[in-house]
């Protein structure tokens, strides 16, 4: 079943929390809504769940206008950051509990419980009472709760949020197996971009309400579309850096001798400007000799990560971050001269922050 947002508002107050978001969600398909605090992407999934009515724009999932339907005729599952399972119940009561609701034959009940129980890999804890799980067996059984409804659409919000690092990667991992298993439709709130890199078929990115990007997670981190997404999506984050155009028509970076090299697309589109941004991501920085070097300053910072090291050179404008070799020689106190190649160089409209060229 696709789930299709057609130009969705939703305000409150003079707060406007989505503003004219349209979107298609594939059937099948895991979709992160990803962003700072407060871009309404929460807010998204609860319009998605019937527990906020849009002020504007429609709901369809497959061919059926939801829009005005109530969240328990929707049939979503929804799994919410804290679990909210109920602590007097067993873990099997707590499963059981949507299909009682819906006066699921006893029997049948049971069934699907067991069936959702394994596949959630819970089958074992079925006589515990949620204050005797861990974080992760309770996220567990929350998604089995969800599961054993079978939902048309998944719901997931943020419920990774309350476990410590480690479990919060095995989890993720387990949430991506079971949604692949089940087949089912999936959206996923997080403002955590690795997670969602991770997890997704495709990211929606939101800012203050509104759509910046949607993508597959790594043409997102290649091909951001403007500098919102540059910025957001990747760690160590992007170097972002100004121009100016010279007497001779070319682009450098305040400071510096050197013309800045970008694709041919971008380079007549820099003509008609006189500052640009410049976003170029830290692996794709080298170290390169004076006369080379589009980039230059000071060694201030030098942080071994596993076989790598980032070095930060500080610039008279900003301080540039890069990964070098790990057996490189680069020391504080350093003059660093750097370059990048043409086509790693993501060129910005100052005023707008879209992406200027092809790409």
């Amino acid at each position: 079943m696709d789930v299709r947002l057609q130009d969705l508002t939703m305000s409150f107050g003079s707060v406007v929390a989505v503003n004219n978001l349209s979107t298609t969600i594939k059937s099948g398909e895991m979709v992160s809504l990803l962003g700072p605090s407060g871009c309404g992407k929460s807010t998204t999934l609860m319009l998605l769940a019937g527990l906020y009515k849009p002020v504007a724009g429609q709901i369809f999932f497959g061919d059926d206008d939801v829009t005005k339907v109530e969240a328990e005729n929707r049939g979503i599952g929804m799994v919410f950051q804290n679990y909210a399972l109920y602590p007097h119940m067993t873990v099997r009561k707590n499963i059981l509990f949507p299909l009682n609701i819906q006066k699921v034959n006893k029997t049948e009940a049971e069934d699907r419980m067991m069936e959702i129980a394994r596949l959630v890999q819970i089958d074992h804890l079925l006589d515990r009472k949620p204050g005797q799980l861990s974080g992760g067996q309770q996220q567990r059984v929350a998604i089995a709760r969800a599961l054993v409804k079978r939902p048309k659409l998944l719901l997931l919000d943020e419920p990774l949020s309350n476990l410590d690092a480690r479990l919060r990667l095995e989890m993720r991992e387990e949430i991506r197996r079971i949604q692949l298993d089940v087949g089912i439709t999936a959206v996923f709130v997080t403002h955590d971009q690795e997670e969602a890199m991770s997890i997704s078929d495709r990211i929606i990115l939101m800012k203050d309400g509104v759509l910046m990007q949607q993508d597959k997670p790594q043409r997102m981190y290649n091909c951001p579309s403007n500098i919102f997404t540059a910025e957001f999506i990747g760690n160590p984050p992007i170097n972002i850096l100004s121009t100016e155009k010279g007497e001779d028509g070319l682009h450098r970076i305040t400071g510096m001798e050197r013309p800045v090299e970008v694709l041919q697309n971008t380079k007549d589109l820099l003509a008609n400007l006189p500052q640009v941004k410049l976003g170029i991501r830290p692996e794709h920085l080298f170290v390169t000799d004076k006369q080379n070097a589009i980039i230059s300053g000071e060694v201030g910072h030098v942080e071994t990560i596993g076989k790598d090291t980032l070095v930060k050179v500080k610039t008279n404008e900003a301080d540039v971050r890069l990964f070098v070799d790990g057996d490189a020689s680069v020391q504080l106190g350093d003059v660093c001269h750097l370059s990048a190649k043409p086509e790693n160089i993501f060129c910005f409209d100052p005023q707008s922050g879209e992406r200027l060229g092809d790409f």
